[in-house]
């Protein structure tokens, strides 16, 4: 991610410490069957964390593997209820994020304040849905590294090198556990994991007690 668009949005989270020895692993668009159970197989091999972003709709028709990352010590966060674009979406957005955030805490033992954590679909949100989520006591998690591995046009390896070529301590990391990223997702998350392994890096959740 620029840093220039880093520097036009500071009240949203990129990146962490680059002090400590931690990589921040996000997972966007699940709970799915044919996907997520596979990435939670694979964390668990490293015994790593991860934070995934969940859509409501998945959430309301797979609540059982919604709960599995719940138990399994991983940290969730809203992606809206029917993965929705800030940019085309207006006066329905907040209403949206509203009611995913209710069937995540439907489907929770924790409270609701524990889980606003918001990762806006295709990172496109207007500067007024932002405040308003903020008010509301979201904190916007974007990132600083994409893997590309939703893109059809991206081949396994080049979906690895975007990670490799710029994990630094502190990356927030971008993958997706759906169907369309399935693919290169199955190639290069466990070379990653085993990478972050190597250089003895922990992979964390992000929650709402671990800020910038």
């Amino acid at each position: 991610m620029p840093r220039f668009i880093q520097r036009l949005y500071p009240e949203r989270i990129w990146a962490f410490s680059r002090e400590e020895k931690s990589i921040y692993l996000t997972f966007d668009d699940g709970p799915i069957p044919e996907v997520t159970p596979w990435v939670l197989d694979e964390l668990k091999k490293y015994n790593a964390k991860a934070t995934f972003f969940c859509i409501g709709e998945n959430v309301q028709k797979h609540p059982e593997i919604f709960q599995r990352i719940l138990s399994e010590g991983h940290s969730v966060g809203n992606h809206t209820f029917n993965h929705l674009n800030g940019w085309k979406a207006t006066s329905e957005y907040i209403e949206n994020v509203d009611k995913a955030e209710g069937q995540m805490g439907n489907n929770s033992k924790f409270k609701i304040q524990d889980i606003r954590l918001f990762r806006p679909p295709y990172g496109k949100i207007t500067s007024k849905q932002a405040k308003i989520l903020q008010r509301k006591g979201f904190k916007i998690v974007m990132w600083d590294i994409i893997s590309y591995d939703y893109d059809a046009n991206t081949s396994p390896e080049k979906c690895l090198q975007n990670v490799l070529k710029n994990i630094k301590p502190g990356s927030v990391i971008v993958f997706h556990d759906s169907l369309k990223a399935e693919k290169n997702l199955r190639f290069v998350l466990p070379k990653v994991l085993e990478v972050i392994d190597k250089n003895r890096l922990n992979s964390r959740i992000i929650n709402n007690l671990i800020v910038p």
